[in-house]
């Protein structure tokens, strides 16, 4: 492997069974210390050390484009597809640039973003990127209740309410490695750019 350094919830009679799980699912993940002691793995097998990330702002997400064109030197955004909500992303890693090429969003679809391979962010497989960030940020800012519409689609355990709920939830980090602020599914990303400001001027460069 090559290393490189570029790159609404059912809450009444779920959300207490939720609560008693949070301890266990924190017991059964491994949650590093700070943003910048994380790594992770991309598409093309290059294991990124996320120290490389120091000073820039960083936004994480499913799948996103048009904010690092608008800010490709301060603004770091990176992608972590996932097959728990609705088994929508059940490619292997070696087919996701070419499905999303061809099929969602197709029409030659080319990523400027990082993305890393397939992972789970919840249950007993969190990825530790998903694991650190729910732990610093439990829920969504702008919807600090809901978890899944449909709890046929909780297909992870154990469940806590520190979960994602669904595909296109974020987390944006400062240019310090502190993580600022997780929007919902519904908080369109592009909405998000006033924060982004706010935090690029904060950068040093």
């Amino acid at each position: 492997m090559r290393t490189s350094n570029t790159c609404g919830w059912v809450r009444c009679h779920l959300g207490q069974v939720a609560e008693q799980r949070d301890t266990v699912a924190v017991e059964m993940t491994f949650i590093a210390k700070t943003f910048y002691d994380l790594r992770a793995t991309t598409l093309e097998g290059d294991s990124v050390d996320f120290n490389v990330l120091r000073g820039r702002v960083v936004l994480i997400e499913n799948v996103l484009n048009q904010l690092q064109t608008k800010y490709p030197h301060r603004l770091v955004v990176l992608g972590f597809p996932c097959n728990q909500f609705g088994y929508q992303e059940n490619c292997k890693n070696d087919e996701i640039l070419n499905s999303l090429k061809h099929v969602r969003p197709g029409g030659g679809f080319q990523p400027t973003f990082t993305i890393f391979e397939k992972c789970d962010v919840n249950g007993t497989g969190t990825h530790p990127v998903f694991a650190y960030l729910k732990d610093k940020l439990p829920y969504p800012d702008d919807d600090p209740t809901s978890l899944a519409d449909d709890p046929k689609f909780l297909v992870w355990s154990p469940v806590s309410r520190t979960d994602v709920s669904w595909n296109f939830e974020k987390f944006l980090v400062g240019p310090e490695g502190e993580p600022f602020k997780r929007y919902s599914k519904r908080f369109p990303t592009i909405d998000i750019e006033p924060d982004i400001q706010r935090l690029l001027r904060l950068t040093k460069n």
